[in-house]
């Protein structure tokens, strides 16, 4: 089975995005670089630094599913109706959007929890990762251990406010150990293993 991980472009102060979900300025490393670098599965073409194109077309291709919660999805305006990255996307919910209720649609709704939607990304993802999205489903991903890898982008800014990714994990710390840096001008890849 494939790592379970989460990944996130992130502020050096901790957010992942504005206030309003707005996420352009944490962003900008996507466009500022001399590499193209197209996005897998979809028309995104971005424009980064060299080690972060190697770094990304890695991980990006080990890529067999997303698991993310319905908030990102609504947000994210259900990815214009394509999943990102081209691969399954499971949805955790409480509740289905009925329009997205057919046969053959691009995403999956999972109403028993965390635990259920990655067991089914699992499944169709074989051997390949799972990218875990959504604030809340990190959270809770990494609370009930199911987290193997943490993959931060972190960025030289302080958006002084905005949505934090590790906010509500309790009291317990979470031991994390350090598996690779990659430093570029405009974006720091930190890549860490969850201590279980």
């Amino acid at each position: 089975m494939g790592k379970v991980f989460t990944q996130f472009t992130m502020s050096l102060d901790g957010f992942i995005a504005g206030p309003n979900d707005e996420i352009a300025q944490i962003f900008r490393w996507y466009r500022s670089g001399y590499t193209v670098f197209p996005a897998p599965g979809t028309r995104m073409v971005f424009k980064i630094a060299r080690a972060s194109a190697v770094l990304l077309g890695e991980e990006w291709g080990e890529l067999g599913a997303i698991v993310t919660g319905r908030r990102d999805f609504d947000v994210s305006d259900a990815y214009g109706g394509k999943p990102p990255l081209g691969v399954p996307l499971f949805v955790v919910t409480h509740r289905v959007p009925q329009e997205w209720v057919y046969e053959g649609s691009p995403f999956t709704f999972v109403t028993d929890g965390v635990a259920s939607a990655l067991e089914k990304a699992k499944a169709v993802a074989g051997d390949k990762t799972i990218s875990v999205g959504g604030t809340q489903i990190v959270q809770q991903c990494l609370a009930a251990g199911l987290l193997d890898e943490i993959r931060i982008d972190l960025v030289p800014m302080l958006l002084g406010a905005g949505i934090r990714l590790f906010d509500n994990l309790g009291a317990n710390p979470i031991e994390l150990e350090r598996l690779q840096v990659v430093e570029t001008p405009d974006v720091t890849h930190l890549r860490f293993r969850v201590v279980k």
